[in-house]
């Protein structure tokens, strides 16, 4: 029990922290007025590239600007983050459907790659060193303690995702929410601090009471409305951060069931980065909670489409259309459905867990559809995908016994 509650208490935080991340929107036309740090022209570049989903470029030009910054404990954090979430989309962890609830932390993903997996914990103790050093002799450098904030919290998220290393990860968790705090006691203006100090308020005031007070042993306290005001602060501000807050405040209210005013905040930041396949699937998820399937199908759609066109070269639109079945799948349209499912196969190398998954799923449509034949032939395409996962002992049983809805 002293395991599993602080670990829910850390997967609600990371969820709804990179359910965030995974979906950031870029600077808008008014970027250059945010305060990159080093003050290096590429960094806007870089931040582009990064929020286009275009991570080799985007490690390439953090790169150069760490080569000429190379004490700068900022450059680093920016390599790091960058680094990190190239191999986290690579695993498949960024599909941001899996962010609705907290099952994405058990969901089978690939494994990371050892060299990345050094290269990230080689960035986390250069920039820790920087900042350390920066801290020993002066303990209130308020730039030096953000900064190790922000370490601290990308090496919460990789302990958890990667090494799946529970009480390190809610230990660097808790450590970066501290860091940041203290900035804010020394410099209230310093808005970019209430990122992190906000979600943290926001998610655990959110708890039920007992594992709230189960999170205040291991010194996490939450206010819904202080994290909600922090993260709307946040926004406003001219930090690196801004745009961030802006999208975890419409996370947040999408999760409050207030998707009226969730979606005009996605729909607003979409046309500005229109390459950001995971922010556009945003706009879709938040349209089919909200009740408008119609408009969802529509997004979804539009998605696949601009993808086959060639707007979102090297990342995996497919998503538009498992999305799509789902979707259709809910509403009984179960030829439409099947039809949307055999859409993702034809996407030039399609992400391994979405095929599987559709495969899966157009098996059952077939299967609704007495259509057996069709059903057996995508049964044993999961298989042929990956015989390990817990999809292919699904496809496995329907072999044996057509599937049936309840």
């Amino acid at each position: 029990m002293l395991f599993l509650l602080p670990r829910r208490v850390f997967l609600l935080l990371l969820g709804l922290l990179l359910a965030a991340q995974a979906i950031a929107a870029p600077p808008d036309s008014n970027s250059e007025s945010l305060a990159y740090r080093p003050h290096d022209p590429l960094n806007l570049s870089a931040f582009n590239h990064f929020y286009n989903l275009d991570y080799d470029r985007a490690v390439q030009e953090f790169e150069q600007v760490l080569g000429r910054h190379p004490d700068d404990p900022f450059a680093v954090n920016h390599l790091l983050t960058a680094t990190l979430f190239r191999e986290l989309y690579r695993m498949g962890v960024l599909n941001t459907g899996e962010y609705a609830n907290n099952t994405f932390i058990s969901a089978p993903h690939r494994p990371a790659d050892p060299e990345i997996k050094q290269q990230i914990n080689d960035l986390v103790n250069r920039a820790l060193r920087l900042e350390e050093k920066r801290l020993a002799a002066n303990p209130n450098d308020v730039e030096a303690l953000y900064a190790r904030g922000v370490t601290r919290a990308q090496f919460s998220t990789y302990t958890a995702l990667i090494e799946r290393a529970w009480f390190s990860a809610l230990r660097n968790a808790v450590e970066a929410r501290r860091d940041h705090e203290r900035v804010l006691e020394l410099s209230p203006s310093t808005t970019e601090a209430k990122l992190i100090v906000g979600t943290h308020n926001y998610v655990v005031g959110s708890l039920p009471w007992g594992v709230k007070a189960a999170a205040s042993i291991v010194g996490l306290g939450g206010n819904k409305d202080k994290g909600l005001q922090y993260l709307r602060e946040s926004g406003q501000g001219t930090g690196e951060t801004s745009i961030d807050a802006q999208i975890l405040l419409a996370v947040f209210l999408r999760r409050e069931h207030r998707y009226d005013e969730a979606l005009p905040i996605v729909r607003g930041l979409v046309p500005r980065f229109p390459q950001d396949v995971l922010l556009a699937l945003e706009e879709g998820h938040v349209l089919r909670e909200a009740g408008h399937n119609q408009e969802a199908e529509a997004v979804y759609r539009k998605i696949w489409q601009a993808g086959r066109e060639g707007q979102y070269p090297g990342l995996h639109y497919e998503i538009a259309a498992l999305s799509l079945g789902e979707l259709l799948r809910s509403q009984k349209e179960y030829s439409g459905a099947a039809a949307a499912y055999e859409q993702v196969g034809q996407a030039p190398q399609p992400d391994p867990e979405a095929l599987q998954k559709a495969n899966l799923g157009a098996g059952e449509m077939y299967d609704l559809l007495q259509k057996r034949d069709l059903a057996l032939a995508k049964y044993q395409a999961v298989l042929a995908n990956d015989a390990s996962t817990p999809r292919a002992d699904t496809a496995r049983k329907r072999m044996k016994e057509a599937y049936r809805e309840n």
